[in-house]
């Protein structure tokens, strides 16, 4: 548990790292990984298993019931419950989780196929959530009650209110319809993913390869059709940094050493960017831990829309298709994901954030 200072200690780290006391922290934080993964596992398992095992509700009606008893049979799934799920849990720690019933292919590849596009997609929104968050906080903490606070403050909750899908359609109808200025759907034109499909070992990631083709035509083509998608899920959240900036700068700039500056005739922009800027953004960093997780439930929403294919797009088909075996492992290995990323996010603002201990 990570607890504020006793008054007196401020930027004063209570235990060294040379103590121990960091290192024990990281390794109890990451052993908690575990129990969390499979209260995780069990959670969506049994979840899973409320309407019957996955071959009925993907395939049920749709063979006869001598085939469809066959397949279950095949699968085990007409063992006793805590059998696979013993099972399923040791496949899990192993790095399997199980094969798609529609297209009979690994999970593990499916996420691995798809994977890289949503991480690719969670990164624009990102920076859309850095460059319009931040700026806009920092503008509304220095117009405090005025007018541009009150509607930077709407926009905000505007921002993350409004559905995904809902901002999709609007930017579509916008700018790729009326204004016909951006791409409406997909992630690169069709020439430039028959190139980058053609590089030795592609990463997944279209930015990253259309760097490696060294092409600027093609990295142009490919951020050209990431500006919709990045704006549609990064807008959730800008509106939560815009507000947590606002909150935490209001609240620096009223501590005792910004008020001290400012008797020594520091001007408002510099006692705004200098001293109540940076400290103001330690909680950003603690914050994009579960940020992740809106993000990567958000672009479930974003993928479709904008036939983006990456996990949530696949996740999508899936749930469709009633093929809970893969969703089930998407699902889990989200979770995993948003994990180790808590973990890592823990672990940076313990080291940058001298007001804490361990």
């Amino acid at each position: 548990m990570v607890t504020p200072v006793e008054a007196g200690n401020v930027g004063t780290p209570l235990v060294s790292p040379r103590s121990g006391g960091l290192w024990r922290y990281i390794l109890i934080r990451f052993l908690l990984i575990f129990p969390t993964v499979i209260i995780l596992v069990t959670v969506v398992f049994f979840l899973m298993r409320i309407t019957g095992d996955p071959i009925t509700a993907a395939l049920g009606g749709r063979l006869p019931p001598d085939a469809l008893a066959e397949r279950i049979a095949q699968a085990g799934y007409d063992r006793p419950l805590l059998i696979q799920y013993f099972e399923y849990i040791a496949g899990v720690f192993r790095g399997d989780f199980g094969t798609t019933l529609t297209d009979n292919r690994p999970v593990t590849q499916i996420l691995l196929t798809y994977g890289s596009a949503t991480i690719e997609l969670a990164f624009y929104a990102l920076i859309v959530a850095f460059l319009i968050g931040i700026p806009f906080g920092l503008i509304a903490a220095a117009r405090r009650d005025r007018l541009p606070d009150a509607f930077l403050r709407i926009g905000a909750i505007l921002a993350y209110a409004t559905p995904i899908f809902f901002v999709a359609i609007l930017l579509k109808l916008v700018f790729a319809v009326w204004l016909d200025w951006l791409p409406v759907a997909g992630r690169a034109s069709t020439r430039t993913e028959l190139r980058l499909q053609g590089l030795d070992g592609p990463t997944g990631i279209y930015l990253i390869d259309a760097i490696r083709l060294g092409s600027p035509a093609a990295v142009g083509d490919v951020l050209w059709h990431a500006v919709l998608p990045g704006l549609a899920l990064g807008l959730l959240t800008a509106g939560i940094f815009l507000r947590l900036v606002r909150t935490n700068v209001i609240g620096t700039l009223g501590a005792q050493y910004v008020t001290s500056a400012r008797s020594r005739g520091v001007g408002e922009y510099r006692l705004l960017t200098k001293h109540a800027y940076r400290p103001a953004l330690i909680p950003i960093v603690t914050v994009i831990g579960l940020q992740i997780a809106v993000l990567l439930s958000g672009a479930v929403l974003t993928e479709t829309s904008f036939e983006w294919k990456g996990i949530g797009f696949m996740l999508s088909e899936y749930i469709k298709a009633r093929d809970f075996v893969a969703v089930q492992g998407i699902v889990i290995m989200i979770a995993v994901v948003v994990a180790v990323t808590n973990f890592i996010v823990d672990i940076v603002a313990v080291i940058i954030d001298p007001r804490v201990r361990y």
